[in-house]
Order: structure tokens, then sequence, then C-alpha cells
């Protein structure tokens, strides 16, 4: 019975997975095989996680996933003993129908709106096709404009005009209905998109007379469609594949049994450019570093990891070979024109190597070139380092960060600090931010620096923003007193986590605390490269009444652009333009056209880093209402913030003014 079960689960159409609890694949059936594109006996002990972006990881009812193809899966979780079961559904065929639908009944409504509806018909006898005149000015051509089929194949697309050939054949042997999408360039250059339908008329004795059909430009559908796909695996800012794209190629090349290596590359002092010219020179010359190294590589993947780091695989290549792109591309950054970018920081690049073979994971050999990158880092950077089994005694450095924070969250280690937000005019304190310390009483100290990197490449800081997020509402409802306002910040990771929602939304109910006494702060960089998810969360948590902040604001590529996708309250102005923004004019420009458009959006405006007496003077100039910085306030300890009195007006500004420094350690 067993053996029956299992033929028919093997030969069913449906793919169905038993993974362990850290979704190492036990068993798949062969539909399953043929979504992963791995056959099925070198699956076995892969992470179907990387295998699949996207899949859940727990239990889960349906999830709708697009992995690459694209194809469009539901994949439904569940238990099975200790282990998970997984059944995966390719339901492509079904979305594309109902976008067809769509895109049907679109069409229908501009039609009777507009009287608009391309057509065309083909007499097969003559071989001669009729153009209505909406179609011919949709092509690009004049209303009657003599257009033969010929010069309508010129114009389709090369890699379409196949496919368009063989629907019409098919077509025309079963009288049946067809459809087909086809690029077209037309004559002012412009490539657009054509969903077409038709018919074919057949005689009394089945011979074709002609066909009938409609053609819809959808360009603007399509290209929504093709940007959620480059979304899912493209990085926002160089266009380069992402980490997901990475790790999803590296699995797959090690479930073929394949070897090679993997090179992982930081930018050295890359912050000096940011800090020297600013962040939008940072982003332009960051994305003119990927492409030089992309075009060294040529079609082998590089991707960009996050921040400035970079990773490429490189199939079949043995060390020394490896070593001789790493030094390529070392080259390559070297010998970067930065001068005539207006900044005189020189850029080197530091590089681990790792190899991988069959038997590896894609987390040990991505750990592995960690290590060596971390190993060329300390040997003084700009060298290319192979990982070689000393360099983990780096990692039991990185686990005892995360066993001391692991700790600290089960024992009391961890404190939130309150950094006041306060009027400028009056020195009211309208709210704090809470600022994350770890206070395990060990050595050496760590500060949010040393401890939050490693925790945002863990899981771990999901349970530090869940830990955050509560201790805040439990101040809250302690002290019910509504003037008593919290920010918090949320990580990038938390961000794809799609149960945080409804946890901060079930805490805040539970607990009888009003939504708009707690504001979440998202930095602008965790938001662009999470960009969904960040819009997701966001439209939750304000339809609820929470505060939406995006934190940052002006620090990356783009930044107004991003005022017209999220659903937010406020900005932070990011300090970079308040740190000189009494001398420097720029900066001032700079910091009141984002007040206008914050305020033409409906948008409170907070400035960061206020250090000095003047910068509350300059920004007020600027119509700036509101500030954040060590001369407004430093941190004090949360359960202080709780039971402390209302402060007078102008405290806050009577502070000690403090050095830049300080204040960049909050």
């Amino acid at each position: 019975m067993t053996s029956y079960c299992r033929t028919v689960l093997d030969r069913a159409g449906v793919g169905y997975a038993v993974t362990d609890s850290r979704g190492n694949l036990l068993w798949c059936n062969r539909a399953l095989g043929a979504v992963l594109g791995v056959p099925v006996e070198q699956a076995y002990g892969r992470s179907l996680p990387a295998l699949l972006p996207g899949v859940p990881e727990v239990p889960a009812p349906v999830r709708e996933v697009l992995v690459p193809g694209p194809k469009w899966l539901e994949v439904r979780c569940s238990r099975l003993g200790d282990d998970l079961m997984y059944e995966v559904v390719d339901v492509s065929a079904w979305r594309d129908r109902e976008l067809t639908v769509t895109q049907e009944a679109d069409a229908l409504r501009r039609a009777q709106a507009l009287g608009r509806m391309g057509t065309w018909e083909w007499s097969i006898r003559e071989d001669r096709v009729t153009w209505s005149d909406t179609l011919l000015e949709m092509f690009g051509f004049a209303a009657g404009t003599a257009f033969d089929f010929e010069l309508y194949s010129q114009l389709v697309h090369p890699d379409d005009l196949p496919m368009i050939e063989e629907t019409l054949d098919a077509a025309l042997k079963t009288g049946s209905v067809f459809t087909y999408t086809h690029r077209m360039l037309r004559p002012d250059g412009k490539e657009r998109v054509f969903e077409c339908f038709g018919e074919v008329v057949v005689g009394d004795d089945g011979t074709p007379l002609r066909a009938l059909g409609t053609a819809h430009d959808v360009t603007q559908s399509s290209r929504v469609h093709d940007e959620l796909v480059r979304m899912a695996e493209q990085d926002p800012l160089t266009g380069l594949p992402n980490r997901r794209a990475l790790t999803r190629a590296l699995e797959q090349e090690l479930a073929n049994n394949g070897s090679g290596a993997l090179l992982v590359l930081d930018l050295d002092n890359f912050k000096d450019v940011n800090d020297l010219r600013g962040h939008a020179v940072g982003d332009r010359v960051m994305r003119m570093l990927a492409s030089a190294l992309q075009s060294r590589l040529g079609d082998r993947l590089i991707a960009r990891l996050g921040g400035d780091e970079f990773a490429v695989v490189l199939p079949g290549a043995s060390p020394k070979d490896a070593s001789e792109v790493a030094d390529g591309l070392r080259d390559a950054v070297a010998g970067f024109p930065l001068a005539g970018i207006g900044t005189p920081a020189r850029i080197t690049v530091s590089t681990g190597l790792a190899e991988f073979g069959p038997g590896d994971s894609w987390e040990l050999v991505l750990a592995n070139a960690d290590l060596a990158l971390y190993a060329s880092k300390a040997a003084g950077r700009d060298r290319v380092t192979v990982y070689e089994p000393n360099h983990y005694a780096d990692t039991v450095k990185r686990v005892s960060v995360l066993d001391r924070l692991r700790a600290a969250l089960a024992g009391n280690g961890l404190a939130l600090y309150g950094m006041p937000m306060v009027e400028l005019t009056t020195g009211q304190v309208l709210g704090h931010e809470l600022l994350l310390r770890l206070e395990d009483q060990q050595e050496p100290y760590l500060g949010p620096a040393d401890f939050l990197p490693v925790a945002e490449r863990s899981n771990l800081i999901l349970e530090v923003d869940r830990w955050v997020l509560t201790t805040a509402i439990d101040a809250l409802v302690a002290q019910p007193d509504p003037r008593l306002r919290f920010n918090v910040n949320v990580s990038g990771r938390t961000l794809e986590d799609p149960d945080f929602g409804n946890f901060v939304l079930d805490k805040l109910g539970s607990a009888g605390v009003a939504p708009g006494r707690l504001g979440l702060e998202i930095t602008e960089t965790a938001a662009v490269t999470n960009l969904d998810a960040a819009v997701t969360l966001a439209t939750q948590l304000r339809s609820f009444g929470c505060r939406i902040t995006l934190d940052d604001f002006g620090s990356g590529f783009g930044s107004f652009v991003h005022l017209k996708h999220l659903p937010i309250t406020g900005i932070k102005i990011d300090g970079e333009f308040v740190k000189g923004i009494e001398t420097s004019e720029a900066d001032a420009v700079l910091v009141s056209g984002i007040v206008q458009i914050a305020n033409g959006l409906g948008l409170s405006a907070v400035a960061e880093w206020v250090e000095r007496p003047s910068q509350v003077d300059a920004l007020k100039r600027l119509g700036v209402r509101v500030g954040q910085g060590f001369h407004l306030g430093r941190p004090i300890p949360l359960r202080d913030v709780v039971s402390a009195e209302r402060m007078p007006p102008n405290g806050a500004l009577s502070s000690q003014v403090v050095g830049a420094e300080d204040g960049a350690r909050s």
C-alpha cells in the first residue's frame, strides 16, 4: 500500500515535498523536482527555501510565490510529525487566464468609453489583411496607410515572430480561436506590447476562409508584470541580482553537483564617499562601480548583497582561476576614476574566496567566503584571501555576539533609551525615539553598531524587534498619559515578516493602547530594498491609526519618488543635511525643499543631528518645527522617561552643547 501511494504521489501533477525543521529536503515527488529544475535524487538535502525563495519556513496557509520563469505557485506548509510537508501547485495558467480576463474587460471598457478598438481581418484566399484605422494609429501609422503582413512582420520583435506564425498555423489547422502577445517596434522607435485575440471562420467543408482579430496595447500592464519579476530578484539601486538571486543560483549549482568558487567583495572605505560628498554621489558611484564590475565579468553572475558588498559565482573555477578573477576586479575598483566625480577618496576592495563542491550547502559556502573576507579586512584591506579552516576563529567571535544577544533577550539584558523629539520654538517634548542598548554586564562592551549588524544577518533580529515593540507598548500601558508617545525602529528583515503587522495590532488591541501613541520608523534604505513589504506593513498599521515615519530621508537615490508609494505620516530629515545647515547654502535649500514637500503632502518633518543652538535657529527659519539631537536631549533610560515629570517649556533647548561626534553615537 505504501509503495502504491508513493507511486500515485510520484505521478501527481501537484508538487509534494517533506523537509526537516530547517527546510532541508528529505523527499519530493517528480512534479516538485520539475518546478525546482533539479533532478529529484540530487534535490535531497538541499534547502527548499533557497531553491524556492519566498516559501514559508513554518506551517502556513496557502501562500502565492512568484519564482523565476516567471511562474506563480501556490504553496501550503503543514506539520508532519517533527518535519514539514509542502504542497506546491503551479497556478501560472490560471493567473494568465485571470490576467487575460482582466485585460479583456479593460479593453471593452476603453472601447465603450473612447470608441477605440483595433481590429484586423485576413482574407485567406486572397492573402490580404485589412487593418482598422485605429489599429494603424496604434502601430504608429496614419489612417489609411497601405500596410501588409510583410511590413507588420518587419516591425514585430524578431524573437516573437516565430510564435505568431506557429499560433496562426495551428489555428488554421484546427479552426479554433487563438491569442498571442508580442512586442512591436513602432516607426517612432518606441516599443509597444500588443495582446491579440482572434478566430478562424471556416466554410462548410472546413476550409479556412478568413481570420478576424483584435489587438490591445498592453504595454503598461506588461511593464508592471516585468517590474514585479525584476523587483523580486534585483537590487533596486544597481540593477544587479540581489542576495535572493545569488543564493538560488548557488544552491542550484550545488544541487547539480557543481563545483567552483564564490567571491564576496566589500568596498573599503566607501563610507568616505558618502561622508565627503553625500549619499546622492555615493549612490551614483555605487551604480558606476557595479557596472564596472559587471563589465569585467561578462556573463558570470555578480550580485549585490547589500550595502557595499557584492558576490560573484564562478562555476568550474579553480582557486587559482578565481584568484585571478578577483585580482582583476580589485584592479578595476582601484583604477576607478573618482577625480571626475568630485571626491578625492580612493576606493579599494577586500575579497574573500571560498571553494564549493558536491556536498556543500550555500550557507556554508557563503559563510566561508565571509570569513575569508574578514581576514582580508584584518590584514589591511585591498587584498584577496582564500578561505582556510583557521578563519573559523572569527566565526566564534560572531557567534559569541549572537549568544550574548540571545541570553540578553532571555535574561533582561536589553534596555531601551528614549531620545526626545522636541518642538523647536517652545522646547516641548512631543515624543521619544526608543534606542536599543545591550546591558548584560559582560566585557567587552558592545554598542548598537557592534551587535545590530550581526543580528540583522540572522533571524534573531525578528525577535529583537518584537521585544522592542512589546516593551514600548508595556511602557505606554504603565503611563497612560496620551502625551507620552514612542517611535520604534523596524529592521529591513522585519519588514519581510508577514506576521509582524498583525503582531503589532494584536499587542495594541490587547493592551488597550491608542494606536496614535505608537510610531514605527523605517529607514529609507530598508524601505526601498523591501518596497512591497514596506508598503504592505505601512498601509496595514496606518489604517489602524499608527504613525509611520520614513527615517534618514534624503539618504537614498530618488528619495522624493518614494513619497508617492509609501503611505507614511512623517519623515526624518537625514542628519547629513542638518549638521552644516547654518553654513551650507546647499543644505539649506535642500532642507527647505523637503519641508515644503512634507507640508504639501501633510507629513510631519523632524530634523536629526541637532547638536548646536545655531542649528536650531537655522532650522526654524527654514520652517522645521521639530528636531532631535544631543543639543535637544540625550537618550535616557525608558524607566526614567515613563516616570519623569513633563518637561517644562524650553527646557530641552537649555541643554549644554555637545559635539556632532557624540550625537552620531546615539
